[in-house]
């Protein structure tokens, strides 16, 4: 055997990679290769996080769909083995119930999720045509190039979950720039804890005020709850900043992403611009959500007793990160994966999760998409980027992946 030189030791040969894994800057749109190799190789390998830990990366479909169904797979990030995100917490708490188990998270899930059905839902559409065409109105009595994020992506749905909520949008700036904090990767334990107490306090303030003058809206029922001695002013508050962030933040980065990828396939761009078909628009977003998956991160969990699965044993104890975007370009699963293809029939994809966990708002995000990607490029058929592709900031440095700023022109 050669020496070794001096000052180097030996990398054990199954020492497991570390994740996240980075993209290819010239494949912003597909998931970092090292995922899809791992795929390849099997459904289930150990990672190496941030603080040394090794959970289990689930990279198939299949598996990853049996693991978020499993009740012995846990939300709890309190839970032994729990995988965390980033350094350590600010000390601030779960976010609501998408960090609990049941019954806990059932019954607090249960009090907002009359809102967010579909038949409520679909009421609300007309509303955010409205708000669609006015927000186009606006961009076309200007002159380009704007930022598609600032102007359109963004305003859509805290527009629409301001409304829902009953905060006042007015105040969108002060909770975009907290929120944008919130998620970013790279601020400081610290910096996300006083971006949260932030909105928090704001919230709760709102919340007291609707306990002595209730409105028809979402933080009144959240506040009657308190005033029933279901919840306590903390748990309400919890709730409200909860549905706030995921009311905004995750559809905002799809408009702008999926406005970007269909600019870079012009085929498919122009098969959505010339439909009338909702059934075929409707189709588009489920098949953009399969293709851009924004959860980049993965859906984190600790288990609770031992599971056999894809030839391995997750003992009690140990984490698992369910890579959901390499999950939506399985093989197995969706021919010529890596493909955008707006005639796919994409609903099984996992972009909104599986199981009881399965995210709440997923009726108002397909709606909002819908509107969006069934107009913007109709009304606007010359839309094109203002720029090149290189010259995009993509968010790597967030929980939610998308882009900072998109500059368009027509």
């Amino acid at each position: 055997m050669a020496d070794m030189p001096a000052g180097t030791a030996p990398e054990a040969p199954d020492a497991a990679p570390e994740f996240p894994m980075p993209r290819q800057s010239r494949c912003p749109f597909d998931p970092p290769p090292a995922l899809k190799q791992l795929q390849e190789k099997g459904p289930l390998t150990r990672v190496r996080l941030w603080d040394g830990s090794e959970p289990w990366l689930v990279t198939r479909y299949a598996e990853q769909r049996a693991l978020l169904g499993d009740p012995r797979v846990s939300a709890d990030t309190d839970r032994p083995g729990y995988p965390t995100k980033a350094g350590p917490e600010a000390g601030e708490g779960k976010l609501s119930f998408i960090m609990m188990d049941d019954p806990e998270h059932a019954r607090l899930r249960r009090m907002v999720t009359a809102p967010f059905a579909v038949k409520k839902i679909g009421a609300l559409r007309p509303a955010v045509q409205r708000i669609v065409d006015g927000l186009i109105d606006d961009m076309l009595a200007g002159s380009g190039p704007v930022d598609l994020v600032d102007v359109f992506a963004l305003p859509i749905p805290s527009l629409v979950i301001c409304e829902l909520l009953g905060v006042p949008y007015e105040e969108h700036e002060f909770f975009q720039e907290n929120t944008k904090t919130m998620v970013r990767t790279t601020a400081t334990p610290e910096e996300r804890g006083a971006a949260s107490r932030e909105v928090a306090g704001y919230l709760a303030g709102l919340l007291g005020k609707r306990l002595t003058e209730p409105k028809d809206d979402l933080l009144s029922a959240i506040a009657a709850r308190i005033t029933a001695g279901e919840l306590t002013h903390q748990q309400a508050t919890e709730m409200a900043l909860l549905l706030l962030i995921a009311g905004h933040e995750t559809t905002a980065n799809m408009i702008a992403l999926g406005t970007l990828a269909l600019l870079q396939h012009p085929d498919q761009l122009k098969l959505l611009r010339e439909t009338d078909d909702p059934k075929f628009v409707a189709g588009a977003v489920e098949e953009l959500l399969r293709y851009l998956h924004i959860t980049h991160l993965g859906r984190r969990r600790a288990v609770t007793g031992d599971i056999e699965i894809g030839g391995q044993v997750i003992k009690a104890g140990e984490g698992v990160i369910m890579v959901n975007e390499i999950g939506n370009r399985d093989p197995e699963v969706f021919a010529d994966p890596d493909r955008l293809d707006l005639t796919r029939d994409a609903r099984r994809h996992v972009a909104f999760g599986f199981g009881v966990h399965q995210c709440l708002g997923q009726p108002l995000a397909r709606m909002e998409l819908q509107v969006v990607y069934g107009t913007l490029y109709k009304r606007i058929p010359t839309l094109k980027l203002a720029g090149a592709l290189e010259d995009v900031r993509f968010k790597t440095d967030a929980f939610i992946y998308g882009v900072h700023e998109l500059p368009v022109s027509w």
